[in-house]
């Protein structure tokens, strides 16, 4: 499932105009900003020309009128575009931003000036008013976006891509504050590497909504087989990938299970999960969730293995900035002596976009200790090539904070011969990666999306408060 990349993305612009600097800049800038923000259906927020000198911030009073707006629409706005067409005033910018009360992020362009137009009717001092904006903005603490370069036109394929990259980022933020997610069970005793602290978490603004197995297992034993929600739950299982080899009465367990869990999401308001799976699902229900967990992911509500909850704020931090499935892997095996490359596996949770002719099947790990007949419901097969992005969010004890690292590589066409759900990797300074990881304690599991959207996650974490490292 992909979801068109500006759907319902609003912006307040903000039009700086300096008084003894050409007006006609400052129309035209506005007009520039407007019809670029309609080719891409993003819906502005703006003063009008009516309201302001031309629909410009240049004085305190424009700055109040404008902020006014703003608030109007603050439950609305995803982010703030300053488009300076000439100097601007400064001061004024930063005052609107204060007085709008919006919390979001903010991206300063500045128009170029043009070599054969430097005289006094023509120039516009951008160049240098944007450095002025910007002094100002740090000491009134308002954190902003830069432009790929210090000066780009409005009407160039570099700034479409610059807005894309900054819708991005007000997807990133807005999404992940005020977030409700679910843990469904408790952490595997054996898998330290997974525990977060929830404190932290609520700290910034994330909510995680707790239910214990032994509940969701009491409500899938009241559900009939014939129940009409299993039978459609059934029906959608079969449509999702081939499942000719797993026995009907582990499809019928999957398909009440995934009633239960559905219902659960809708009940709490859910935006993800993380799930124990391992393994007493298997050996007192059995089954394995992990193609449920792939379903859910693919409607874009993901769900992370082992109760890794910081595990799922990688994976929707990556779907929000790309918006499509993301998937939580193991950084699981090496790739020969290819120090670029290593081996990317799950169990078989990966939603189905990701994969080649993706199948139901059983978890054969699992089956060595609970038997094949209790393993069945992975969903495997092997990564398609492509982009890849990968992120890691993590809770410090030690910092009281959420940090974490994303960076970006691809998926390969080498050859494996493998099981379950996997893919083969490469990261051009993966060595680096890896030793960063093991040096700072990170846990095994890494989110991944098929995309590249690292820069736009490190920029959003410096708006929600997370330490980000960027490789």
């Amino acid at each position: 499932m992909i979801m068109q990349d500006n759907e319902n993305l609003v912006f307040g612009v903000i039009v700086g105009n300096r008084s003894f600097f050409p007006d006609a800049l400052a129309r035209e800038g506005r007009k520039k900003i407007l019809d670029l923000l309609k080719k891409l259906n993003i819906e502005p927020v703006i003063v009008g020309p009516g309201e302001t000198k031309h629909g410009c911030v240049q004085n305190y009073k424009d700055s109040k009128i404008c902020a006014e707006l703003f608030r109007k629409h603050r439950r609305r706005i995803d982010g703030i575009i300053v488009t300076l067409p000439n100097f601007g005033e400064e001061r004024d910018v930063a005052m609107t931003l204060r007085l709008s009360g919006l919390n979001v992020p903010v991206l300063i362009q500045a128009t170029p000036d043009e070599r054969n137009k430097m005289d006094a009717n023509n120039r516009g001092d951008s160049f240098c008013g944007k450095i002025s904006v910007c002094n100002n903005l740090k000491q009134y603490n308002i954190p902003f976006s830069l432009t790929k370069t210090h000066t780009i036109d409005p009407d160039s394929e570099e700034f479409k891509k610059d807005l894309e990259w900054f819708g991005a980022v007000c997807r990133v933020v807005k999404g992940l504050r005020n977030i409700r997610i679910g843990a469904m069970g408790a952490r595997p005793a054996a898998f330290n590497t997974v525990r977060y602290s929830e404190k932290i978490l609520e700290n910034y603004g994330i909510d995680v909504e707790v239910i214990d197995l032994l509940d969701v297992i009491g409500r899938v034993e009241r559900l009939s087989d014939s129940s009409p929600r299993v039978i459609e739950a059934l029906n959608e299982i079969h449509a999702y990938v081939p499942c000719s080899a797993v026995p009907k009465p582990a499809l019928i367990k999957m398909a009440k299970l995934y009633v239960v869990i559905s219902e659960w999401i809708e009940s709490s308001e859910l935006q993800g999960t993380a799930i124990q799976c391992w393994t007493a699902l298997e050996e007192y229900f059995g089954i394995v969730p992990c193609t449920l967990m792939s379903m859910m992911s693919e409607r874009l509500i993901p769900s992370a293995c082992e109760v890794d909850i910081t595990g799922l704020l990688g994976m929707l931090a990556l779907q929000m900035a790309s918006r499509q499935p993301s998937a939580l892997v193991d950084w699981n095996n090496n790739y020969g002596r290819d120090p670029e490359k290593g081996v990317f596996f799950h169990c078989g949770n990966l939603s189905k976009s990701f994969l080649h002719k993706a199948r139901m099947d059983f978890q054969q790990i699992i089956a060595g200790s609970v038997g094949k007949d209790n393993a069945f419901g992975t969903c495997v097969g092997r990564i398609k090539s492509g982009p890849m992005t990968f992120a890691r969010v993590s809770t410090s004890d030690s910092t009281g904070k959420i940090t974490g690292y994303t960076g970006e590589g691809e998926f390969t066409d080498d050859l494996l011969n493998t099981f379950g759900a996997y893919g083969v990797f490469k990261i051009r300074n993966l060595q680096s990666v890896l030793a960063y990881i093991c040096e700072n304690g990170y846990e095994h599991h890494v989110a991944v999306s098929r995309s590249n959207t690292a820069p736009a996650i490190a920029e959003a974490a410096k708006y929600l408060g997370w330490e980000m490292k960027v490789f």
